[in-house]
């Protein structure tokens, strides 16, 4: 029972979390500036975690070890979510967002071959295989001109990439020299180096207005409560717990989840290759997430 809960259900709660980060993005935006919204909600997450510090009495790192923390925060929450705002305030679907950066476990399953030393066995490179084909296939249909939400601006690319590069090889990184720290001070190390470059950001490139609408609230309670604590904590939980390549086959499965939950909330249509590609992309998971026991 135990071995199923955190074979199954841990990983499976984290993807669900993970992929609502992209459909709250889209209902706050239209209220406020991707880096101004940013940090109003790594502010307000890091009011919520001091205060869970204190009351665990948390043992802070030292400064290395924070020094490397704060590497990390730029790259997993500085890049990737500056990177995932910017490309959906510029009209890219939700969904093709959540694709994009779907193809990290290739980018950092090569990163810890290189960096890390990792060893990834022939099965696994065919699971990466097929994700990347999963994802392939949703990306012909929505370029294709015969879907809803193919006429986003290329620009918004760059900001996906961005994304991308922050998110693996931030995880590469945090696995390589973070994960010796507490949990809850670590991740309290990474949001604060966020926050400022939220603030420089946002100082520099936007206008800072904020339209305080209820849809606002909702979007940012839920993106500080379920996905700036539920899932980040997660997240490195489960990257102390295995091997890099492994914790980022499980974004493969967002971009399906999140693409199911567009099209409820925002009317985002699949198409048949779409689908097929989103299943595709789950087999593929099951291939690099699973490994053979020694026996």
């Amino acid at each position: 029972m135990q071995s199923l809960f955190y074979s199954f259900f841990v990983p499976a709660l984290f993807v669900w979390l993970w992929s609502t980060g992209f459909i709250g993005a889209k209902y706050g935006l239209p209220y406020a500036e991707p880096f101004t919204l940013l940090l109003i909600r790594m502010l307000l997450t890091l009011a919520i975690l001091l205060g869970l510090a204190w009351l665990l009495k948390t043992r802070w790192p030292g400064w290395k070890s924070a020094g490397h923390l704060v590497v990390t925060g730029l790259l997993v929450h500085g890049c990737y979510l500056g990177g995932t705002y910017y490309a959906i305030h510029g009209e890219m679907p939700a969904g093709i967002v959540s694709l994009v950066v779907g193809l990290q476990p290739l980018v950092t399953a090569a990163a810890a071959v290189l960096v890390l030393k990792e060893s990834v066995s022939g099965r696994q490179w065919l699971g990466l295989g097929l994700g990347l084909l999963g994802v392939t296939l949703v990306l012909v249909e929505k370029f294709g001109g015969n879907s809803p939400g193919s006429g986003f601006p290329l620009w918004t690319l760059a900001w996906a990439v961005l994304a991308l590069t922050g998110i693996s090889v931030g995880t590469v990184y945090q696995k390589r020299h973070g994960t010796g720290a507490d949990l809850v001070a670590g991740t309290i190390i990474q949001y604060g180096a966020a926050s400022l470059f939220f603030a420089v950001a946002a100082l520099l490139m936007e206008t800072r207005e904020v339209v305080w609408s209820l849809q606002l609230k909702l979007s940012i309670a839920w993106l500080v409560l379920g996905v700036s604590v539920g899932a980040i904590l997660l997240l490195m939980w489960l990257i102390r717990r295995g091997a890099a390549s492994q914790v980022a086959s499980l974004f493969y499965l967002v971009p399906p989840v999140t693409a199911l939950q567009a099209f409820w909330l925002f009317d985002e249509r699949l198409g048949v290759l779409a689908m097929t590609g989103g299943i595709i992309s789950i087999a593929g998971v099951a291939l690099v997430v699973s490994h053979r026991r020694p026996g």
